[in-house]
């Protein structure tokens, strides 16, 4: 288990918004899963302990300063209760609706007879967090709060004084898993109060092993939500990790997210994200280069509209020689939305031969909508090549024009100048399949406006 030094909250931070949360904690604690195994107690202990420091961010912290949370503060979130809700179908990429490896979760909690593991390779384990617990425990004590642990990470440390379920995924050695696994995560909630769920995930790809994973978030009904999700993802050498995620929960909702990744020499760690949906969202995701010749690439597309809020900041460590990163991000803000940019990438003093590069686009079509765009590169070593960027713009009068001069209406021009801006983005998934899926929910979006 990682260890951290719990020091006092910094500025920029609330830590009177901690206690509703705390005193739900307490309440259920001793239900959750594992409860009593010391390594687990300790490391929730350590979340609870971290977050009763530093409660929510605000917009004082400068990682924070365009993103406030002080909603959360003031709805009174409870935690979720076992969801009932049937499904007549479930999201998947799969074109021909054929069912493999899956995992589904509802509200944060796990439901067996929705979920499948089909298709997998002898040696590959894909569980929920109360089995893993059960059979691979030294698996979740190797890993679990190595790389994202709850030091400056508020949220991160909330997740795992709540830890309770979410997915497991272990590839051995030399493994290739043809067929996609596929994570949903279904938000209900309830009626009678917002309801908060806190899924933990891990992935642990061993040496020369492939896994291509697609996270599926949706919602159902109006009901306020809270989903506060942290991923662990271990990356072996030689290994591949294409990681696919799509965000697509209703507007009522909350949606924050922290992926972090470790990447050893000659890895690959390919993420991308597209979010449409929730009121409120913030994917931040990290990854490290641990090993010399890794590669990450951390890429997304996001689109919103009326009064939604989007968040993607991103911190790229290069801590080895002669690793590569891209990443190119492209955005749609329409109406009174907000969107927030946020990419870091840092150089340590030995990593030389890094080539890192970072581009975040975004498209204005409307006067209120708005975009705030922070890149940033930190670089400790002198043989390196990165570049970065960030462009906002509007569509094209020109291009405009063109079209509407070929008979084409102004709607229909708008949205073919959009759903091409967009496809750029998508073309940086790898997978067909899963770019397919992702350019319909793309279309859904253009023909819901």
């Amino acid at each position: 288990m990682a260890t951290t030094t719990l020091t006092k909250a910094p500025r920029g931070y609330d830590p009177a918004a901690a206690t509703p949360f705390l005193e739900q904690l307490d309440r259920v604690k001793g239900g959750l899963p594992g409860a009593g195994l010391s390594w687990l107690d300790g490391l929730r202990d350590q979340g609870r302990a971290r977050f009763a420091e530093l409660g929510l961010p605000t917009v004082k912290n400068e990682s924070w300063r365009y993103t406030n949370l002080r909603a959360l503060d003031k709805l009174a979130f409870q935690p979720a209760s076992v969801a009932d809700a049937r499904f007549d179908v479930l999201p998947t990429v799969r074109a021909d609706g054929a069912t493999g490896p899956r995992l589904v979760f509802v509200d944060g909690r796990f439901r067996a007879e929705l979920s499948s593991t089909a298709g997998l390779p002898a040696g590959v384990e894909l569980l929920n967090l109360a089995d893993a617990l059960a059979r691979k425990p030294d698996l979740l004590a190797e890993h679990l709060g190595r790389i994202a642990a709850p030091d400056d990470q508020p949220l991160v440390a909330l997740n795992t004084a709540f830890l309770a379920d979410g997915p497991v995924l272990h590839v051995p050695r030399g493994v290739t898993v043809e067929e996609t696994i596929e994570l949903v995560f279904v938000s209900v909630g309830s009626e009678a109060q917002p309801t908060a769920f806190h899924p933990r995930g891990l992935i642990v790809a061993e040496a020369d092993s492939r896994a291509v994973i697609v996270e599926h978030h949706v919602g159902l009904g109006s009901c306020t939500t809270l989903s506060n999700g942290v991923t662990e993802v271990f990356v072996g050498a030689g290994a591949s990790v294409h990681h696919y995620k799509v965000q697509r929960e209703h507007t009522e909702s909350f949606h924050l997210s922290h992926t972090a990744a470790k990447v050893a020499g000659k890895g690959i760690y390919d993420n991308f994200i597209l979010t449409i949906g929730a009121k409120l969202s913030r994917n931040e995701v990290t990854s490290v280069l641990d090993g010399e010749e890794g590669d990450t690439h951390v890429s997304g597309a996001y689109m919103v509209r009326g009064g939604q809020h989007v968040d993607t900041t991103t911190f790229i460590d290069h801590a080895k020689p002669c690793c590569t990163s891209r990443e190119v991000y492209k955005g749609v803000i329409d109406d009174q939305a907000r969107a927030v940019f946020q990419g870091k990438i840092i150089v340590r003093p030995n990593a030389q031969k890094t080539d890192g590069y970072q581009q975040n686009r975004a498209l204005l079509l409307s006067d209120t909508a708005e975009i705030d765009a922070k890149p940033e590169l930190e670089i400790y070593a002198d043989d390196v090549k990165c570049s970065h960027g960030a462009t906002v713009g509007e569509l094209d009068d020109d291009q405009l024009f063109y079209l509407r001069a070929r008979g084409i209406d102004k709607a229909a021009a708008r949205g073919l100048l959009i759903g091409a801006f967009l496809s750029e983005a998508l073309e940086e998934i790898a997978e067909e399949s899963v770019r397919d899926a992702f350019q319909s929910y793309v279309a859904d979006w253009q023909n819901a406006r």
